[in-house]
């Protein structure tokens, strides 16, 4: 009997790309795996010998990993789970704001579905409010021929559907798609590649800027009064602004405006009194 969820076909969702007119996506090498510890752990060991941007999709992930080193919980036939490695002609300082261009492509790669999401500074993807996808990049500097070269890795993992206790499992809600289980795996991987290559390859030539209205446009908490916590310490509270050209959060306080910059910190909406 065949499965309802096959292994996705590398060849499929090439062709697929080698159908549409996307250039920077016919760039990158596409490799499925049945499962692995982590697509984001593989691509960082094998940046040092990538030639080209490379796509690696695991049906399933045992160690996959979220912000801050959290286990990303999936199974099999509930998520799509990848990671795609990506060359810059710009150092690592100037990736500050990629987790949100990031962000940005995986919401507009959606929206050919029909599915409406909005983005969680800094890196995560929400449909009603609840976790849909969230985001993981991780960096290297490699030398190649005598150069510098900035390689990101960037893992997604995106809820299709919901498996019975998982909220309960990880302590708070999530949101899926299960509309989507009836589209092929390669078709979704395919537009969210396009999507995903394009927009890397305008952050290599412009950075933030261009994406920072994008943004604003899907933030899931403006206007709401909002908590920056460092752990369980409030670092500030006020009101959501949105981000600016750089990728800082903004946030209207009592001692004025702020903007944060992303590190390990958390953004909450603030509990009603």
């Amino acid at each position: 009997m065949e499965s309802l969820n096959p292994l996705p076909s590398a060849s499929r969702i090439a062709a697929l790309i080698a159908d549409s007119s996307n250039q920077n996506a016919k760039a990158v090498a596409i490799s499925v795996v049945a499962a692995t510890g982590s697509t984001n752990a593989d691509l960082m060991q094998a940046v040092a010998t990538l030639s080209r941007p490379q796509l690696l999709v695991a049906q399933a992930q045992t160690a996959g990993r979220g912000r801050a080193g959290r286990r990303w919980h999936t199974t099999p036939a509930s998520a799509l789970t990848f990671s795609l490695a990506w060359k810059f002609e710009r150092p690592l300082h100037g990736l500050v704001g990629l987790p949100l261009a990031v962000g940005i492509a995986l919401a507009e790669a959606l929206q050919v579905f029909g599915v409406t999401v909005n983005l969680k500074w800094p890196n995560d993807v929400l449909r009603d409010g609840a976790k849909l996808a969230g985001i993981l990049i991780e960096t290297a500097s490699v030398k190649s021929a005598g150069a510098q070269a900035t390689w990101a890795v960037i893992g997604i993992g995106l809820n299709l559907d919901m498996p019975a206790g998982l909220e309960a499992e990880i302590g708070r809600s999530a949101a899926a798609i299960p509309e989507l289980q009836d589209q092929s795996r390669e078709r979704i991987l395919a537009i969210i590649l396009s999507a995903l290559s394009d927009m890397l390859a305008l952050f290599d030539q412009q950075g933030f800027a261009p994406f920072a209205a994008r943004w604003n446009n899907l933030h899931a908490y403006s206007g709401e009064q909002v908590r920056i916590l460092d752990g369980d310490r409030i670092q500030h509270e006020g009101i959501a602004v949105g981000v600016d050209d750089i990728g800082r959060f903004l946030m209207t306080t009592a001692q004025g405006r702020v903007a944060v910059v992303a590190g390990d910190v958390s953004l909450r909406l603030r509990e009603p009194v």
